[in-house]
C-alpha cells in the first residue's frame, strides 16, 4: 500500500503563489502515474495535473495550463504542483493521488476516478 501527505496549502491573495508538496511512501514500485486533484466546496472534484513515473512527461487541465507546473523529487519521494498566478476561482481541497495502470490523459480528464490511493487534501484559499 502506498500512503500520500500533502502540505504546502494555505491563505493567498489573487496573483500570488503556493508550492503543494506531496510525499510518497510505501510500496511504490508499481506506481505508473501521481495526479493532484482539487475539489471546491459544492462542485466534483476535477483533475489538475499529472506526472508520469517513467519519463516524467506531464499533463494539464486547461485551467490551469500555463499557471500551474508539475514536478517530482525522486530523491525525496516527492511530486510538487507549483501554483502561479491564484484565482479566487482556484480555491479548493487539493489532493495528491497515484494510478497503478493508466497515463496521465486519463488521470487527469476521469477526474480521479478509480486512482489507487490518496492523501488527506490539503486546502487552498485564494482570496484578498
Amino acid at each position: 500500500q502506498v500512503q500520500l501527505v500533502e502540505s504546502g496549502g494555505g491563505l493567498v491573495q489573487p496573483g500570488g503563489s503556493l508550492r503543494l508538496s506531496c510525499v510518497v511512501s510505501g510500496f511504490t514500485s508499481d506506481i505508473v502515474a501521481i495526479g493532484w486533484f482539487r475539489q471546491a466546496p459544492g462542485k466534483e472534484r476535477e483533475g489538475v495535473s499529472c506526472i508520469s513515473m517513467s519519463d516524467d512527461s506531464t499533463y494539464y487541465a486547461d485551467s490551469v495550463k500555463g499557471r500551474f507546473t508539475i514536478s517530482r523529487d525522486n530523491t525525496k519521494n516527492t511530486v510538487y504542483l507549483q501554483m502561479n498566478d491564484l484565482k479566487p476561482e482556484d480555491t479548493a481541497v487539493y489532493y495528491c493521488a497515484t494510478d497503478e495502470l493508466r497515463i496521465c490523459l486519463l488521470v487527469v480528464t476521469t477526474g480521479g476516478a478509480g486512482m489507487d490511493d490518496w492523501g488527506k487534501g490539503t486546502l487552498v484559499t485564494v482570496s484578498s
